[in-house]
């Protein structure tokens, strides 16, 4: 008789344990405030917003479809433990969408390849170089550096952001780098995966930064530090390191975490500095046979121009509260003409993005369609997808 008690109380603790673990399924809400689809930005979730002890074990699925999403954890910090779960939902126009948190295996994770990818490259001097589906880029570490300053060929002297031209969707940093080695040069020519014909120089190139002092933009040298955040199938990100370097009396420190997100064109600058409460992420006009376009009161920049046998947009864009004005800066010093997006520093950081559409790669036919783009874009960083939670 207490033998079957026993096991009915077993039974139906167990029965009570199911049921309540149901009722306490985790779901959050994302909404998209604005008119039109999105389906490639990145829903940040931390573990505290979860309350979960281990983002590993943690899925993301859509209430409706039933369907697991492609996710990507995170350490932040470097700790060692995962800090954030990052996913691209797609969200209809002025619509919401809800996603179950789910507990599940490592199995049971939707494979996906890692497009969002970056490194040191030790093996070309110093680049450090990152990429997505999408687009490719590079900067220049202090060997370069020191190479130009010894007199030694092959460095580079340059705190710009070059732009790898690729048009294909799958990774190409590696492929790029082996060619060039086993024969230098190899990716300046013409493939079908596409090539590095972009001039930089001492340009400010995508998205390197100056600082004005009287009519004169002052540049930093090369990176002197670098940590590779995280890449996977959602984001890649690093963080970089700048010695201190004057702008006119002005003494400025700067470091800047860089990202690039699955879909994306343009790439996340998260600069923090000190010593100015104003900065110029520049573009580099090359030969000054493009045009420079913006829009302040949307807070971008672009300058569409020729390039090689096709055409280019590059562009900056920056939240509401950052974006001041722009000018058009033409000298006649080698390089050295940029068009400038005068960007407010706040609490010695500033935030912007910065990047490229080539023509070749198939997304963008002309200037319209940059600039169309780039409105999407800066409505998007604006107006942010809403997350909520609920239980």
């Amino acid at each position: 008789m207490n033998k079957h008690l026993i096991i009915a109380g077993a039974f139906c603790a167990t029965i009570f344990s199911s049921c309540n673990q149901k009722e306490n399924i985790k779901s959050i809400i994302v909404k998209n405030n604005l008119d039109f689809e999105r389906s490639h930005e990145t829903v940040e979730l931390t573990k505290s917003l979860l309350n979960v002890e281990d983002l590993n074990t943690v899925g993301i699925k859509n209430a409706e479809t039933g369907t697991l999403q492609v996710t990507q954890t995170v350490d932040t910090d470097g700790d060692g433990n995962m800090d954030e779960i990052l996913f691209q939902p797609k969200i209809g126009a002025n619509s919401e969408t809800t996603y179950q948190i789910v507990t599940i295996t490592e199995a049971e994770k939707p494979k996906a390849e890692v497009l969002c990818y970056s490194r040191f490259v030790p093996e070309r001097t110093d680049d450090y170089t990152w990429e997505n589906n999408k687009v490719a880029f590079r900067v220049y570490g202090p060997v370069a550096q020191k190479m130009v300053e010894d007199g030694v060929p092959g460095g580079t002297l340059s705190s710009g952001v070059d732009a790898w031209l690729k048009k294909v969707e799958y990774p190409i940093i590696n492929n790029w780098y082996k060619k060039n080695s086993e024969r230098p040069g190899a990716y300046h020519e013409p493939s079908p995966e596409g090539l590095d014909n972009f001039h930089v120089g001492s340009s400010r190139g995508v998205g390197g930064i100056a600082v004005k002092e009287d009519t004169i933009y002052h540049i930093s040298k090369n990176y002197t530090k670098w940590k590779t955040i995280t890449t996977g199938p959602i984001r890649t990100s690093f963080y970089l390191e700048y010695e201190t370097w004057q702008a006119g009396n002005k003494s400025i420190k700067e470091s800047k975490i860089i990202s690039l997100d699955l879909g994306n064109n343009l790439s996340k600058f998260t600069t923090f500095i000190e010593g100015t409460d104003l900065i110029s992420a520049g573009l580099t006009l090359h030969e000054k046979d493009g045009e420079v376009t913006g829009n302040t009161e949307r807070g971008w920049l672009s300058y569409w121009e020729p390039h090689g046998d096709s055409e280019i947009g590059l562009a900056i864009v920056a939240p509401e509260h950052t974006f001041i004005d722009f000018e058009t800066y033409d000298t006649e010093a080698k390089d050295l003409s940029n068009a400038y997006a005068h960007l407010k520093v706040h609490n010695n950081k500033v935030v912007y993005y910065a990047g490229f559409g080539w023509k070749e790669s198939g997304q963008f036919t002309n200037s319209k369609d940059w600039e169309d783009y780039l409105d999407k874009f800066s409505q998007q960083i604006n107006t942010p997808l809403e997350v909520s939670l609920k239980n």
